[in-house]
């Protein structure tokens, strides 16, 4: 099926089971240094990495001695405070070796359906990306609550791949595919190797058994899955308990592929399309003629602007003759794009009284 190496952008979703042992509540070192060895790897291919990491409230619960069973969310909310920052030196110091930068970055499910907060993400995956550094990310659980969280880290896993526009998304697991039913359950259950549609019998098929530290089962993955592909980006799951599991995954380990029909720039673009304006904007020939040719929106190529609309909303992209070209996010209000238009982007700091971006919608926020 798909390789590893073949992906530029690829994102590794790791569950609590696989990080934090069970019976003593502490975290698999030699287990992460293994997976730092791969991660070293696939950079060393060119490949961007980007990993999606649970263990925070296990490594927490642990330390605070609070019990194995169900905790209240004030429990696991202090559990995640104390174990995150666990979870966030085992990986810096098991990726430093290899001389890769680590960050780390929280979200809830405010930051990927806010558009504002969506475009700031993006925009900050972007530079982490460029910078080399490798994104440790998880859900910021000190803070969340019932109503904005994500509730498993394979969905997560899924908006992140979407939002950085990632072409492959694995999802480490402690089972080695997806089953026609659930294997420990039912002997004659068959693997599939590769779905290419995700149907209603497939989505029948999928249990809710996770284990004893993860909180998502199947349903998560394969919604994962139809988050995941709908973005361009295909996804496998596989099993992850061995020492160096994405190189299994590279050299022929059992998995399930889940195959995408659209690259993630396309996805990202059909998507665009079908917003609808909130506003637009009208640019001189110049500007037209640059957006054609694949480059960014800048102030200094728009005429006028029209609407009410805030950071991260859809606009209407027009010619000098008011015939729409495309649609587009804009990385300003409606009032700093009026102060900002027919300037320089080397002005905003003394227009706005901030140094704000460069383009005013860019490239791969657009689709003509």
């Amino acid at each position: 099926m798909a390789s590893l190496t073949q992906a530029k952008r690829l994102v590794v979703k790791i569950g609590s089971a696989l990080l934090v042992d069970k019976a003593t509540g502490a975290l698999r070192s030699a287990w992460l240094h293994g997976l730092a060895e791969d991660v070293a790897w696939l950079k060393a291919q060119g490949t961007q990495v980007v990993l999606v990491s649970s263990g925070s409230i296990a490594l927490g619960r642990g330390a605070l001695k609070l019990p194995e069973s169900d905790l209240a969310l004030e429990q696991s909310q202090a559990a995640a405070a104390v174990g995150q920052i666990r979870l966030a030196r085992a990986y810096e110091e098991a990726l430093a070796p290899h001389g890769i930068i680590t960050a780390q970055v929280l979200m809830t499910l405010e930051d990927t359906s806010d558009r504002r907060r969506y475009l700031n993400s993006r925009a900050t995956f972007e530079q982490l990306l460029s910078l080399g550094a490798v994104a440790i990310v998880n859900e910021n659980d000190t803070v969340a609550t019932d109503e904005i969280r994500f509730g498993d880290n394979d969905r997560l896993a899924a908006q992140i791949a979407a939002t950085i526009g990632a072409d492959q998304l694995v999802l480490l697991s402690d089972v080695d595919g997806f089953y026609t039913a659930n294997p420990q359950d039912d002997a004659t259950a068959t693997r599939y190797a590769c779905i290419e549609h995700i149907t209603a019998d497939i989505e029948a098929m999928a249990g809710d058994a996770g284990s004893g530290l993860s909180k998502g089962g199947m349903k998560t993955k394969i919604m994962a899955a139809k988050a995941a592909t709908a973005a361009g980006c295909a996804m496998v799951i596989c099993e992850g308990s061995g020492m160096r599991p994405l190189s299994a995954l590279e050299n022929g380990a059992n998995c399930t592929w889940f195959t995408a029909t659209l690259d993630p720039q396309t996805a990202r673009k059909r998507w665009i399309a079908n917003m609808k304006p909130k506003g637009g904007v009208t640019l001189d020939t110049g500007a037209v003629r640059a957006l054609l040719d694949g480059k960014s929106l800048l102030p200094a190529g728009v005429k006028s602007t029209i609407g009410a609309f805030e950071r991260g909303d859809p606009v209407a992209i027009n010619d000098p003759d008011g015939h729409q070209l495309g649609l587009g996010l804009i990385r300003y209000t409606a009032q700093e794009t009026r102060t900002i238009q027919g300037h320089q982007s080397h002005e905003i700091l003394d227009l706005l009284g901030y140094s704000g971006r460069a383009a005013l919608i860019h490239r791969d926020d657009m689709a003509l």
